[in-house]
């Protein structure tokens, strides 16, 4: 009997400790699943912020350079109809602007297209862009592109091949003074080459025409002012890549201290 006894008496403390490690172990995974629940939902909520404050920005940055793209286009395409480098029908030259409506949007979007891009390729390349990243070097780098614009409306050469080879020259010492990477030449020449062919074809098309053409509709120099155009739009888009992190995560925090 007392063997018995004492046999009932430990089933019965083991069947307590048994259960009372069964609570609780309930009882910490409920906490820890708890715990993981609050941690996503946060870390979802975190995501979220900031997928819309990147989103912010980009559309922020892509409406700079849409608005620069449009007032150099307006400038620089009045300069070469008062050159009379272009030419367009009457009632697109009885304007404000000397200029068709469609080209200020046209250059804007590209701008907009081009700048994106230029950061982007270099965050996919691992290669980040540091060569004179300030805004007194994105001046600098605007001002010589209208410089070239100007010159190529202005300077007058025996003929068109010379005066190309010196733009050439030009926006090739643009893209080294200002960018000097792999990325902003190689974009460069994929936009001088799309820009040139969409070009040709509106004037094939009777859209507009180039006086004194010798290079398929156009002018032989015009790839030289589409390439130096897209490194600039590259270093706007650059730099203002490099200001838009700081600029989102400040609204970020201030979000966060406002909920």
């Amino acid at each position: 009997m007392p063997r018995l006894e004492e046999h009932c008496w430990r089933r019965s403390c083991t069947s307590r400790v048994e259960s009372k490690n069964y609570y609780r172990e309930n009882w910490v995974a409920s906490k820890a699943e708890e715990m993981m629940s609050i941690i996503t939902s946060v870390l979802s909520n975190v995501y979220g912020s900031l997928h819309s404050v990147q989103t912010a920005n980009l559309i922020r940055r892509g409406l700079v350079l849409f608005t620069v793209g449009v007032f150099l286009a307006l400038v620089l395409n009045l300069l070469q109809v008062q050159r009379n480098v272009t030419l367009f029908p009457e009632e697109v030259m009885a304007t404000l602007f000397s200029s068709a409506w469609w080209i200020p949007p046209c250059c804007g979007t590209a701008a907009a297209v081009v700048g994106l891009l230029y950061p982007c390729i270099d965050s996919h390349l691992g290669e980040p862009h540091k060569f004179k990243r300030e805004w007194a070097s994105v001046m600098r780098c605007i001002a010589v592109f209208v410089g070239i614009n100007h010159a190529s409306a202005k300077l007058d050469f025996a003929n068109n091949v010379q005066l190309s080879l010196t733009l050439a020259a030009l926006s090739l010492g643009l893209w080294w003074t200002f960018d000097r990477s792999r990325s902003g030449f190689g974009l460069g020449i994929g936009t001088a080459f799309l820009a040139t062919v969409i070009t040709q074809l509106l004037v094939y098309n009777g859209v507009y025409q180039y006086t004194y053409p010798d290079f398929l509709y156009v002018r032989s120099w015009l790839p030289c002012i589409f390439f130096s155009g897209g490194v600039t739009a590259g270093n706007i888009g650059r730099q203002l890549a490099m200001v838009s992190p700081v600029l989102g995560f400040r609204e970020f925090e201030m979000a966060e201290i406002l909920s």
